[in-house]
């Protein structure tokens, strides 16, 4: 096992802290090291794709588990696998694609492992239909701070703890999922642009049960009437016989996907507001106003961003924060109103995405419930960031909303509690599983959680 000192941060780069990063290549190792971890305790970290400081561990332990990276067993009739914590969604797609399935959830990233997936309970455009990663979950292993290791199954307190848990429950070693059906490495997709945010939510509630896929990419630089313009895609995986006959002879091949602005288009340096409102303006003009069919690989719809050398360094030295926030149906006020204040100050966003969540989860702390989300990238330069933010949480809170905290490093701890209303079950859970607090994050102190 390998052990270094180490300065981490997440995807964003804020919030730098120092810690001691082990990478166990054994059960036997990750125990060993959770009983030694010291004071500071230990967090298990993934590909590094977190946006905030959930994986980082100041002063403390850091476990990399991808090195636990064995897919163990497939079931390719029941559409099942069995894999360690350390596997990237990347080689599960690459392994399980030719054999005609797909992984249950596609975030933005292939840079996630599976035990990252299941302790932020990711969602990707299909949550609607879908829900969240933690749903797919048939049972997983799990380490906790005695060392002791459990098998966990749905409907039980602890795996509620888990899924969304963020890592404090314990180490997640292995998981049992089910998976989609996929008969090509192909999508069919519709695309429509909105003139402007209410335009955009009509689309969204009137289509989207046609789609196992939607996303819509938000111009936040637009105002006036064309505030909340969007480009709104949707799709489903394509069938073979709909593919072009070079596709035919490798149906199932993943190929990698291209960026999401051509790079003759992103400047070399920074983007300043200047720059994400000409971006902004090309992408909505070259969007066709309506076109439905049309063939896309899964990496290109799914993953345009994994194409782009340096995506985090598109806003300067200081970092970038990922803000994501989701309201409920009836809330589309509140929704309305933060889209203009964002607008109004002419935030520089070129990744910004609205989407419409179905059913929540059963996780305690997962993100998702049913409503709106929005998540943008925001300078963390920006002047007056952080009291800005503080306001829209606010708003977001009294709407009944929620911040997600898979991707947060700023959340002030006197809103948590309004947002996550389980939470004083996950504190008390956590006492009791792991009352000398082997597993601790940058997060979970700021947040007490």
């Amino acid at each position: 096992m390998s052990v270094d000192t180490v300065s981490l941060t997440g995807w964003g780069r804020t919030s730098p802290t120092t810690a001691l990063r082990f990478r166990p290549r054994t059960y036997a190792e990750v125990a060993a090291t959770v009983r030694g971890c010291g004071p500071r305790g230990s967090i298990a970290r993934g590909l590094g794709r977190a946006h905030g400081d959930a994986a980082q561990n100041g002063g403390g332990c850091v476990l990399d588990m991808t090195a636990l990276n064995r897919i163990r067993t497939i079931d390719a009739t029941a559409g099942l696998v069995v894999c360690e914590a350390g596997v990237g969604l990347r080689r599960l797609m690459e392994v399980l694609l030719p054999l005609g399935w797909f992984p249950p959830v596609a975030p933005d990233t292939l840079h996630v492992t599976v035990g990252g997936a299941i302790g932020s309970d990711v969602h990707g455009p299909d949550h609607h239909v879908s829900g969240s990663f933690g749903r797919h979950v048939r049972e997983l292993e799990l380490l906790t701070g005695d060392g002791e290791i459990l098998t966990v199954r749905p409907g039980t307190d602890l795996f509620d703890a888990t899924t969304g848990g963020l890592g404090l429950t314990g180490v997640i070693l292995s998981a049992t999922l089910r998976l989609h059906r996929a008969d090509s490495a192909w999508l069919s997709v519709d695309t429509e642009r909105a003139v402007g945010l209410d335009d955009l939510l009509a689309r969204l509630s009137a289509g989207d049960h046609r789609y196992r896929y939607s996303a819509a990419w938000i111009d936040l630089q637009a105002r006036g009437r064309a505030t909340g313009r969007s480009v709104l895609t949707r799709g489903e995986h394509a069938p073979r016989h709909a593919l072009p006959a070079n596709a035919r002879r490798a149906p199932l091949a993943l190929r990698p996907g291209r960026p999401a602005a051509s790079p003759a288009l992103v400047p070399a340096g920074p983007l300043g507001r200047a720059s994400v409102a000409l971006l902004n303006e090309l992408r909505y003009r070259r969007a066709p106003s309506y076109r439905i069919g049309e063939l896309r690989r899964l990496s290109t719809f799914f993953h345009p961003v994994d194409g782009l050398p340096l995506g985090d360094r598109l806003h300067g030295r200081a970092g970038f924060v990922r803000y994501q926030f989701v309201v409920g149906h009836g809330q589309e006020e509140t929704l309305r109103r933060i889209v203009r204040r964002i607008s109004e100050r002419r935030c520089a966003s070129p990744r910004a995405l609205l989407k419409r969540f179905g059913a929540g989860g059963p996780g305690w702390l997962s993100f998702p419930v049913p409503g709106w989300t929005l998540a943008l990238d925001l300078p963390a330069a920006l002047p007056g960031l952080g009291r800005f933010l503080d306001s829209l949480d606010e708003e977001v809170a009294e709407a009944g909303g929620r911040v997600c905290l898979a991707k947060d490093a700023r959340l002030r701890p006197d809103v948590l509690a309004a947002m996550y209303p389980r939470l004083e079950e996950f504190r008390s859970l956590r006492g009791r599983l792991d009352p000398n607090g082997a597993f601790r994050s940058d997060l979970s102190r700021r947040l007490s959680l």
